[in-house]
């Protein structure tokens, strides 16, 4: 029957299967600080970025007020920084992978600082649009390196929660530049301003944390053997890298057609449902700026709910499915979204979407660590999510113009108001990235349970062709698979395949 072969053609084979409940537990209980302080450094470095991204989202009309510009001006700043997203993840993901983990994420961190700090300072509009395309530079960064930094030093049966919970580090940062909109920003009197600075103080804590803790195991363990073996230079091991990522590119350029085709839907998913949806609330269903931001914030509660559940439940179904299944509920959830007029119902359907936006999300971190070339877990997930991000930065300028094109009437103190129509125009663009996503994550690779820990880092020979570490069982490295990995692996671990 087609429906039972494609559930099973989704769900990983049981040799596969990298987790039950008594391992995870096990793994989790058997956690070192090393690994416990890296995961929670990436976590906190996402969370950062999130807090700055969404502080421009939040106060939408109090820059418009501040600059004399309309809604669409203000969101070509959240387009520009979507934009530049991709210099960035290019930049700091190949130094990552070229040098470690520790000091580029350091580095990064504070640049951010320093920008979020700028963009507080910031006088006039033409002001406010070149530090925030400075930021998505810096802001590129930040995924890739925060995601291998958390990742690669888990063991594997811990890999499916620890994504959800990294990837949600994002809600919570959403949530934190909510409460502070929300009580901080209204004391003060540098207003919107207030938020950026809380911003660069919490990237400067991120920064600071990270220069505490050792590099990445994966890099202390190369620089072990450069320490024992022969002796290599900067400069053969830059050659070394170059001719690396030359032959990662020959091999897997059709991966990497198909993870931006990925993350390219995913983004519009996240960004058509999150960037103008306080300015959706205030403008089209009339809510006080309060209440928007309330209905934010119990939205956020629902995608760390969603991110978390989705990265475990990815660890026993697999990752495709897991995916799949948080899609098909956006869909399901779209009605509540947009239909309702009260607050309750309104911020119900927040939290049913994000549940499912931000679950399907969960698995992200973890899908692309294991789809990733192995030596290449900075530069390769990097890039994929924002040259995404770059394809999708328009989302909110498509729906600001999409208000203005399309109206609808509202009742407020006693008056009709003719209001841009952001709930019609955000149901539509939402339903169609929903059932993209669906498609191509259903047509896409998985490599479920991978080891990519044991792979060769990107300044060893043989690294582009993803070949192993060899060990004293193993005379010869063994390169892995390109797109078709899990027929490999089946074929491998089972002989009646």
């Amino acid at each position: 029957m087609p429906v039972p072969f494609f559930l099973r053609s989704l769900v990983p084979q049981r040799q596969q299967r990298s987790a039950d409940s008594k391992s995870l537990l096990g793994a989790i209980a058997g956690l070192s600080w090393v690994q416990w302080g890296h995961f929670w450094t990436g976590w906190l470095a996402w969370s950062c970025d999130a807090i700055d991204f969404f502080s421009v989202s939040l106060v939408v009309n109090d820059l418009g007020t501040q600059f004399g510009k309309n809604t669409g001006d203000i969101t070509t700043a959240i387009t520009l920084t979507l934009l530049f997203r991709s210099v960035g993840a290019v930049v700091f993901g190949i130094i990552s992978d070229r040098f470690g983990r520790k000091w580029p994420l350091v580095v990064n961190m504070l640049i951010v600082a320093v920008l979020e700090l700028g963009t507080g300072f910031v006088q006039t509009y033409s002001q406010f649009l070149a530090v925030r395309s400075l930021f998505g530079i810096a802001m590129g960064g930040v995924w890739g390196l925060a995601a291998s930094t958390a990742l690669e030093n888990l063991p594997v049966e811990t890999r499916g929660l620890a994504s959800g919970v990294l990837q949600e580090g994002y809600a919570v940062g959403y949530l934190i530049a909510a409460v502070v909109n929300l009580k901080l920003v209204p004391e003060t009197s540098q207003t919107w301003r207030t938020l950026f600075w809380t911003g660069a103080g919490v990237s400067v804590l991120a920064a600071f944390i990270r220069a505490l803790l050792p590099e990445s195991q994966v890099f202390l363990r190369v620089r072990e053997a450069r320490r024992t073996g022969a002796h290599t230079t900067t400069s053969q091991k830059t050659r070394i890298f170059l001719h690396e990522t030359a032959e990662m590119l020959k091999r897997h350029w059709i991966l990497c057609i198909y993870a931006v085709l990925l993350m390219t839907g995913f983004n519009f998913l996240s960004h058509g449902s999150q960037d103008l949806y306080p300015t959706y609330l205030e403008n089209s269903k009339g809510i006080s700026n309060h209440d928007a931001t309330i209905a934010t914030i119990i939205g956020n509660c629902g995608a760390i709910a969603g991110g978390g559940i989705a990265g475990w439940l990815s660890q026993y179904i697999g990752r495709r499915l897991t995916i799949v299944i948080f899609v098909l509920m956006i869909g399901a959830f779209i009605p509540l979204w947009i239909l309702p007029t009260s607050f309750s119902a309104l911020a119900a359907g927040a939290f049913c979407i994000q549940f499912g936006v931000q679950g399907a999300w969960g698995v992200i971190p973890i899908q692309l660590a294991e789809m990733s070339p192995p030596a290449f877990r900075a530069t390769f997930p990097g890039v994929a999510y924002q040259v995404g991000n770059m394809v999708s930065s328009a989302s909110a300028q498509i729906e600001a113009t999409g208000g203005k094109h399309l109206r609808t009437t509202i009742i407020e103190n006693g008056q009709v108001k003719d209001v841009p129509n952001y709930a019609t125009v955000q149901g539509i663009l939402i339903g169609v990235v929903a059932a993209f996503v669906v498609v191509v994550t259903i047509i896409g690779p998985e490599n479920h349970g991978s080891h990519f820990e044991k792979y060769k880092t990107a300044v060893e020979e043989g690294a582009g062709r993803d070949e192993e570490i060899q060990d004293e069982d193993s005379s010869t490295p063994s390169p892995r698979g390109s797109v078709n990995v899990d027929e490999e692996k089946r074929s491998h671990d089972d002989p009646h395949v």
